[in-house]
């Protein structure tokens, strides 16, 4: 098990560190040139984790306002394009990770933690008081989350593919959803 960041994943896999990345990754035609990717597992959207009663609601209120995003995501892309196609005077911090991100936003340096939906919702489990914040806003895109692994070996992505669609197939999959995304999970029993 290697850990991985936002910013050194790709290099990782491409350079033989790691053979498969199991992470949160959004399968891109431009991370294609550098990368293979297996069958898609996960479909998020993007969208905002702010502090309940906030008046950020959706994306058109983020206006003049600071955000925080995981650097090297596409949520990251994204916002910064937002942002100079709207005009909107929008502050985009970039943390190294999740957990600087939501520390940011705890603090009250930013308005709003822009990220994939599914990821915003574990953040808020793990708060003191998961109920003081609140996942909000129209998705900006939808991500297509897929393993990442070397270009240069089709068998081994065969091998990936073929246990991912076994799963979806029999079922299977359905089960883990229900077990890590409809039930109350450790440490905080929280779902």
């Amino acid at each position: 098990m290697v850990p991985v960041t936002s910013q050194n994943r790709i290099s990782l896999v491409q350079n033989g560190t790691v053979d498969l990345e199991c992470g949160v990754t959004t399968n891109l035609k431009s991370r294609q040139q550098q990368v293979a990717f297996s069958t898609t597992f996960f479909v998020a959207g993007t969208r905002l984790l702010v502090k309940k009663g906030s008046p950020v609601r959706d994306f058109a209120d983020l206006s003049g306002k600071a955000v925080v995003t995981n650097a090297g995501t596409t949520s990251e892309r994204i916002l910064r394009r937002l942002n100079d196609e709207k005009q909107a005077n929008i502050t985009v911090q970039s943390a190294k990770d999740y957990g600087e991100s939501f520390l940011i936003l705890q603090s009250g340096r930013v308005a709003a933690f822009m990220m994939d939906d599914v990821l915003l919702s574990g953040a808020r489990t793990l708060a003191p008081n998961p109920a003081e914040w609140a996942v909000v806003g129209t998705p900006q895109s939808f991500e297509a989350y897929a393993f990442m692994m070397r270009k240069d070996d089709p068998g081994f992505k065969q091998v990936v593919d073929g246990a991912i669609t076994g799963l979806i197939r029999s079922g299977e999959i359905n089960k883990l959803y229900a077990r890590w995304f409809a039930a109350p999970v450790p440490p905080k029993h929280v779902n």
